[in-house]
């Protein structure tokens, strides 16, 4: 590939996070929506360093030079990642002082410092330290005794120098963690009707002499460090992957810091005495003019008595086809599709809660990549498997950062005579798969659900996903060999409706997109339009530039990282990127297909990356029933038309907003009013892709 057409893939990411910050910069979203996005924009920053950034480190470490598609070498994104992330931090920060500060004040929320408290405050802040918070703390000092503690992966902690009051005596450095056990945001009595907030670090501040009697505090401030938490497990050397697993959990905390964070005012020398000890690069250490961890504003955005500067409430409506039936009979009679989170979870937790009793259900197998702390989903199964169903359970213990959380459901599942398994070695089960065996008349029927996202039941209230429900024997039959296939050694021959990957997917698609060209260069119509979460594999963006080239229009709706460049005069004249960042994470995986009139549409549980079509089990299934793919149309023109939340890309990289000038269109929006109104049904309209020079 011509690297010149190809975006290195972190710092596609970064101008996603860019997007995520933007909505937190934008006046007209409610206030608190504002912090939300902020520390939304902090946490993905963090996780950014703790596996993207990590694994370049060990790359430079390892004297890795080879370039990426783009043709940056892993030193040269490093770079550029630091350059992008110092601005990003600025930007969040003054966003956060100049802006969000004031504004919270004006609705009645103070953010309060230690200079700003009066004498009953301190008071109160001094029962609060010691019945609550100085039990808790254990600080360390460092000396010729006593080296530089291990500090966990995203720990916040203060930085002290003290010197004993005793002649002659030298300056030295101790650390106390900020405990997470406590709420960060200790709120003081309420003043004209004004909540108050002091952060807990300056409340330990304001006491750490406690901490250190007999000796004189010369100067604290907050640090904290991002590790290396990218976990490499040689799974054909692991005799027991659920063991090894635990084991690199355990090793996460204690990874390479590639990032130390420090308040603006510390000292220079206590920067440079833990940049020394902590080995950071100096491009690696952020001065913070502010709290560090904007992800506390989590914490502001969930008070009660704002409603009024929050997103009107939305609550997801079960689909009226459902409504005092049974979920099998209902299935048995049609497919069904469920846009979440505008359509209901519920018929989800039904259809595994009813096999779970129903008398006549023989087994359930299931995929779970990742599920809530509190899950319904394992609920049900545990229940099944008590009740004497043949329940088998495929969890994936490679979750990146829900290892830990599926290890614990592994267990119990396996503990109620579930059968449990992990999976392939070398491959993450991504693909969302249930499958339920049940009697009906002397046979086996199947009922199947298939689904863009995870069973999780927390998160369908928060992403926006599609599941689909099928007695289609064709299906079932597919699912039973994917099965076969996870549990066992059994090898796939042939698939009716169903593509997976590694086996058949990236086959599936580079077929469907070489129809489009073939209609093109005959001159016919060709149009495709694939909403995804990511567009990273090289061979694929090669595809559609030869797609392009040939006259194929081309919509892609990609959320989040993008290394096509679309634009292109020549190249991608024909390709149209845009991005939706709004109320819910749009992740749904939806591909359309013109073939001639013969629309064919499609359902996966992957984005468009080398690890989801080589390295992953994934699913890749069409939607057959024309009623069915109406529905789905809908959700792509929705997201096409949105010139609210959409930002259209350009070539160079970055995005603007949607330069339609059509009256303003919220795609999310559009959808709870719909679920809730049930508007008149529209015809469905050819959309036109936008070159270049329409958003230029």
């Amino acid at each position: 590939m011509n690297k010149d057409l190809f975006i290195n893939r972190e710092l596609t990411w970064l101008e996603f996070n860019t997007r995520v910050l933007e909505e937190a910069q934008k006046e007209e979203n409610p206030l608190m929506e504002r912090l939300k996005f902020l520390a939304i924009f902090s946490s993905n920053l963090d996780e950014f360093f703790n596996v993207r950034v990590g694994s370049l480190r060990d790359m430079v470490d390892a004297g890795y030079k080879k370039e990426d598609a783009s043709g940056l070498t892993p030193k040269k994104q490093l770079k550029e990642i630091s350059d992008k992330t110092h601005q990003l931090s600025q930007d969040a920060y003054d966003l956060f002082s100049n802006y969000l500060i004031p504004a919270l004040n004006e609705i009645g929320i103070s953010l309060i410092n230690a200079d700003e408290l009066t004498s009953m405050d301190k008071s109160y802040l001094r029962r609060y330290f010691n019945e609550m918070v100085y039990p808790i703390l254990t600080p360390h000092a460092v000396d010729s005794s006593r080296p530089f503690p291990h500090l966990s992966d995203k720990s916040l902690n203060l930085g002290i120098f003290l010197r004993k009051n005793a002649p002659d005596s030298k300056q030295f450095f101790a650390t106390v963690q900020v405990p997470s056990v406590l709420p960060r945001s200790v709120f003081l009595p309420a003043e004209n009707s004004q909540k108050r907030v002091i952060l807990l670090e300056e409340v330990i501040s304001l006491f750490v002499q406690d901490l250190f009697v007999g000796h004189t505090i010369i100067s604290v401030a907050p640090y904290r460090i991002i590790r290396n938490a990218d976990l490499t497990i040689e799974e054909e050397e692991a005799e027991d992957l659920l063991r090894e697993i635990e084991n690199q959990i355990k090793q996460r905390k204690w990874g390479q810091a590639v990032k130390l964070e420090s308040g603006a005012d510390m000292d220079s020398a206590m920067r440079l005495y833990l940049a020394n000890e902590l080995d950071v690069h100096p491009k690696d250490i952020y001065s913070i003019n502010g709290p560090l961890n904007l992800a506390f504003l989590f914490q502001i955005y969930g008070l009660d008595g704002f409603d009024e500067h929050r997103d009107k409430k939305f609550a997801p409506v079960n689909k009226k086809v459902f409504k005092g039936k049974n979920i099998f009979d209902v299935i048995a009679q049609q497919d069904i599709l469920l846009h979440h989170p505008f359509d209901a979870f519920d018929p989800v937790l039904d259809f595994i809660n009813q096999a779970a009793v129903d008398p006549n259900v023989l087994g359930i197998k299931q995929t779970l990549y990742r599920v809530s702390g509190n899950s319904p989903v394992i609920a049900s199964l545990i229940n099944a498997a008590e009740a004497g169903k043949q329940v088998t359970v495929l969890v994936e213990l490679k979750a990146r950062f829900d290892e830990e959380n599926n290890i614990i459901w592994a267990r119990r599942l396996e503990k109620a005579g579930c059968h449990v398994i992990y999976g392939l070695v070398g491959l993450k089960t991504h693909s969302k798969i249930t499958l339920i065996l049940r009697r009906e008349s002397n046979n086996i029927k199947r009922y199947l659900h298939l689904a863009t996202g995870n069973y999780n039941d927390i998160t369908a209230r928060l992403y926006t996903d599609i599941g689909f429900f099928t007695a289609n024997d064709q299906f079932g039959q597919d699912a039973s060999k994917i099965f076969n296939m996870l549990s066992g050694y059994s090898e796939i021959e042939t698939l009716e409706k169903i593509c997976i990957a590694p086996i058949s997917f990236r086959r599936k698609i580079e077929a469907l997109v070489r129809k489009e060209i073939e209609q093109a260069k005959s001159g016919k119509t060709a149009k495709i339009v694939i909403k995804i979460n990511s567009l990273v594999d090289p061979g694929m963006i090669d595809l559609f530039y030869e797609a392009s080239q040939a006259g194929v229009s081309i919509y892609l709706v990609v959320r989040g990282i993008c290394s096509l460049r679309p634009g292109v005069p020549g190249i991608s004249d024909n390709i149209t990127v845009k991005s939706i960042v709004g109320r819910f994470l749009e992740h749904s995986r939806i591909f359309y297909f013109y073939h001639g009139g013969e629309e064919a549409y499609y359902l996966s549980s992957a984005d468009l990356m080398s690890r989801n079509l080589d390295r992953r089990v994934e699913t890749f299934f069409p939607v057959l029933d024309k009623k069915l793919q109406e529905e789905l149309w809908d959700i792509l023109e929705a997201n096409i038309k949105d010139n609210v939340k959409g930002r259209i890309m350009l070539s160079d990289g970055r995005y603007i907003a949607d330069p339609d000038n059509g009256e303003p269109f919220n795609s999310q929006e559009y959808f709870m009013e719909k679920v809730s109104i049930q508007p008149v049904k529209k015809n469905k309209k050819v959309f036109t892709p936008k070159t270049k020079q329409d958003v230029t």
